[in-house]
């Protein structure tokens, strides 16, 4: 009996000890019944339309989903399908332009780039070429079809084949009180208008879109404006002829297949670029550019058609894309298939270091700058943002303190809140779940 006896007392013993061990390490673990309480108590998630994903890298598995099927407004979420596209369809370098010499002729077309001249962009290798070229210099811009959308319908600045600078012209009141326009190859599209009576001094655009007008009265110092620059061939000549100091002429003219390529920059710097400040410029020119390396002309369409029925076939629901920046509440992603896009971008990347490079970073850099706080200097959550009125959410990935890797979609639509609420409350529970797991 008492041999009996001191087997059940340390039997009882070793069970106490297992629960005691078990318990605190049973508390760390993520599960779905964690995070669902987590947004069960959450208020404000809970007035709205929200959708959230929360997928384990190492596993390969969901561990918590809430309307992952529903598809919702993804704002500049919609960068991502532009970075995947333009992941597939581009090399290491940017297509800065094609060309072909014929006689003492050299004709140009171009790709869609838009790093000539970008204040943020340090490319002069298509400038150099055209510079040092002993040939005739002719521009054509018959490889360029503007979109049925115009890409994004909030966008200001119009797409082209051959963007310069931000393809903006800035009208201003120079130092001595006179007008002033750059690039200074459009002054002569600048003009005064004695019908033009407005309130106070301004310009306006004429129905042309190509000239400029402004009213007979005194300039207001420090006058400031800019316009998105026409895709017209003699334009975009005349800029270049401006800025190269030698002849370009334009012609229209198809491009051939055996058109070569020069290059103009390493592509993670402009996908960085458009990524962390989410750039929707340089978003809608990168999917143009993408189809460039397509048969036929220049277009969005294609792009977009093309990216859906190659890459974008295994989605796990049903979508619509719209542009290239996420402006346009015409595009519709569920988040699961933010969360399968996003893998696929890892997939494709296949450098860590690489891949979170182009992501803006919490509490460190681009979007995330101001929404998260470093673990003691380190970041632990790379995502991209989007915003638009009553739509907020992010996609990315995340790093808990006990090394767990994940990804997350959390989308918010048709809130009435403010956009600050929505988040500081994402913040507050991405942060959470990084401290407790």
């Amino acid at each position: 009996m008492r041999t009996i006896a001191v087997k059940l007392f340390i039997s009882g013993f070793c069970s106490i000890m297992i629960c005691l061990i078990a318990t605190p390490a049973d508390g760390q673990r993520l599960t779905e019944r964690k995070i669902k309480r987590v947004f069960d108590n959450s208020e404000i998630v809970n007035d709205h339309y929200t959708g959230f994903v929360l997928y384990d890298q190492r596993t390969d598995k969901v561990i918590y989903e809430l309307n992952s099927n529903k598809p919702s407004v993804p704002a500049s979420n919609t960068k991502l399908f532009t970075l995947y596209t333009a992941l597939r369809m581009l090399g290491d370098s940017i297509p800065g332009l094609r060309y072909i010499v014929k006689g003492d002729s050299l004709i140009f077309w171009g790709t869609g780039d838009p790093s000539l001249f970008h204040p943020d962009l340090k490319s002069a290798k298509v400038f150099n070429f055209l510079k040092n070229s002993p040939q005739k210099l002719f521009y054509s811009g018959a490889n360029y079809i503007p979109s049925s959308r115009s890409g994004s319908f909030s966008l200001q600045t119009e797409l082209t084949s051959f963007p310069i600078g931000e393809n903006t012209a800035v009208i201003f009141a120079g130092a001595d009180g006179n007008l002033k326009i750059t690039p200074s190859s459009l002054a002569l599209k600048l003009r005064q208008d004695t019908s033009y009576h407005p309130k106070t001094f301004t310009i306006r655009r004429d129905a042309s879109g190509i000239g400029f007008s402004y009213p007979l009265m005194q300039i207001t110092a420090g006058f400031k404006k800019l316009f998105p620059i026409r895709h017209e061939p003699d334009i975009i000549a005349g800029i270049l002829q401006d800025t190269l100091k030698k002849p370009v002429g334009f012609i229209e003219m198809p491009m051939p297949q055996n058109a070569a390529t020069v290059y103009s920059l390493h592509s993670d710097s402009l996908y960085k670029r458009m990524m962390l400040p989410s750039d929707n410029y340089l978003a809608e020119q990168i999917l143009l550019m993408c189809s460039s390396v397509l048969p036929g002309p220049l277009s969005l369409d294609s792009t977009i058609a093309y990216s859906s029925k190659n890459y974008l076939n295994d989605l796990p629901d049903k979508f619509q894309w719209t542009d290239g920046s996420g402006l346009s509440r015409y595009n519709l992603f569920s988040p699961r298939s933010i969360i399968k896009m996003l893998v696929k971008i890892r997939d494709k990347v296949g450098n860590e270091q690489r891949l979170l490079n182009m992501f803006p970073a919490g509490g460190i850099s681009g979007t995330l700058k101001n929404a998260y706080k470093t673990d003691n200097g380190v970041p632990f959550v790379w995502a991209k943002t989007g915003t638009l009125s009553n739509v907020h959410l992010q996609g990315g990935y995340l790093v808990t303190r006990k090394g767990k890797k994940l990804i997350y979609s959390f989308m918010n639509n048709n809130f009435l809140r403010t956009t600050s609420e929505i988040r500081d409350e994402m913040g507050r529970i991405i942060t959470d779940i990084h401290n407790r797991y």
